[in-house]
């Protein structure tokens, strides 16, 4: 197997040149290989003398596929790490611009080959590049190379930086919008990150705000996924999807109508309204891959949540039965369920066969619980208020009282 040696001589630069011209020419003969290698060398040589850095990484590109083939993979690794730190050459940020294109476009022609090292290339081109924009392109280029590849998860661990990415990159609504959609399809292939998945993807639904119904239209489909996500999802009890544009186009739209009104059942009502909903949309649920007793469970539990929203804190253990449609050796099994869902925290008095509820998790959280919240801490911070002016007042009667008895011994 070739290994590049490269010597203190001679331009790094150059001699990924001659390596690679040697490379692709070696089942040529010398007599015709010579003449080539040295003709690369002088362009090289050309190039390099007069700055022109695009037309280098043009030149030292050609023969990637090649390099990945032929040598390891420390090689191959080795070599483009020149070929990237040509980026640093060029203070013209469009120069830098087109030799991440030129770079990039080729590490990602064949995801299948030696993906894992095409990717650790990218990730370290990244990193060379300082303009916010580039550097955002190298990620989505990186992004979908490790889905193509099948080695996401070396590119997981990364999303976890996505909000200062954000920051960093100061891209655009399109752009935003293509990052949040390619990250939710990455982990839609992993099970274990359904969750995770379904909010990037409502990250791109939400960044539809206000657009006209043709814009609105590019994420009909997604609305779709997403509202079928939240249903059939075990563990995602909250979402903001029915105060989203694109989600609400679904309202009135002949094809999938019904769908939205499922959410909305999901998200406002209760089992009785479910049930009624499957009786004429059964073959529809399972269009969608939805199963009716995973549903019913589900809805036990929205339904659960909206009897615990109740002003008075308390669900009788009737209600319960009746609302979830259950035994009565079943309301406490289901309540427990609620707890580890973490959907309520709450007491049992089976004396009184009532459950207490001191905190329920709102399925909906839009602008009325955003309302309800500061609410909240503006009476938390009158009352705090309250206490502190009462403590201080205390304590200046205190002190007033000492001074008194102070001059009455005196």
């Amino acid at each position: 197997m070739a290994t590049l040696v490269p010597t203190s001589e001679e331009d790094a630069a150059l001699a990924v040149v001659r390596f690679a011209s040697e490379l692709a020419w070696a089942d040529a003969g010398p007599e015709v290989a010579e003449p080539q290698v040295s003709r690369l060398c002088m362009e090289a040589e050309e190039f390099i003398a007069m700055g022109k850095w695009l037309e280098l990484a043009s030149l030292m590109i050609t023969s990637a596929e090649l390099i990945f083939s032929k040598v390891s993979e420390k090689d191959a690794e080795s070599i483009f790490t020149v070929i990237c730190n040509l980026v640093t050459k060029t203070e013209n940020p469009d120069e830098v611009m087109e030799i991440i294109k030129v770079i990039s476009a080729k590490l990602v022609q064949q995801p299948n080959e030696k993906p894992a090292v095409r990717l650790k290339i990218l990730i370290n081109l990244y990193n060379l590049v300082e303009t916010p924009y580039c550097r955002f392109y190298v990620y989505m280029k990186a992004l979908n190379l490790a889905a193509e590849g099948k080695v996401t998860e070396y590119i997981i661990p990364s999303l976890k930086n996505i909000d200062s990415f954000l920051k960093d990159w100061k891209i655009g609504i399109p752009e935003q919008r293509e990052l949040f959609l390619t990250i939710s399809n990455i982990l839609k292939e992993n099970k274990s990150m359904a969750k995770d998945s379904f909010k990037f993807l409502t990250n791109y639904l939400a960044t539809f705000n206000g657009e006209d119904a043709h814009v609105l239209s590019e994420a009909k489909e997604e609305a779709v996924h997403a509202i079928v996500d939240f249903v059939k999802s075990p563990d995602i009890f909250q979402c903001d999807l029915l105060d989203m544009p694109a989600v609400g186009q679904l309202e009135k739209d002949a094809k999938y109508a019904p769908l939205y009104q499922l959410l909305k059942i999901f998200l406002t009502r209760r089992l009785d309204a479910y049930s009624d909903y499957h009786t004429a949309n059964s073959a529809l649920e399972k269009t969608y891959g939805l199963v009716h007793e995973e549903c019913v469970a589900k809805m036990r539990l929205m339904s659960l949540v909206d009897l615990s929203s109740d002003a008075s804190g308390q669900i009788p253990y009737e209600l319960i039965k009746e609302t979830l449609k259950i035994n009565d050796d079943e309301v406490e099994l289901w309540v427990v369920k609620a707890i580890t869902a973490k959907l309520i925290d709450c007491k049992m008095d089976q004396m009184n066969q009532v459950v207490v509820v001191s905190h329920h998790t709102d399925r909906m959280f839009g602008q009325h619980q955003w309302e309800e919240l500061r609410t909240k801490l503006v009476t938390w911070r009158e009352n705090v208020s309250n206490v502190i002016n009462t403590i201080q007042a205390n304590k200046v009667a205190e002190d007033g009282s000492q001074a008194v008895q102070g001059l009455v011994v005196r």
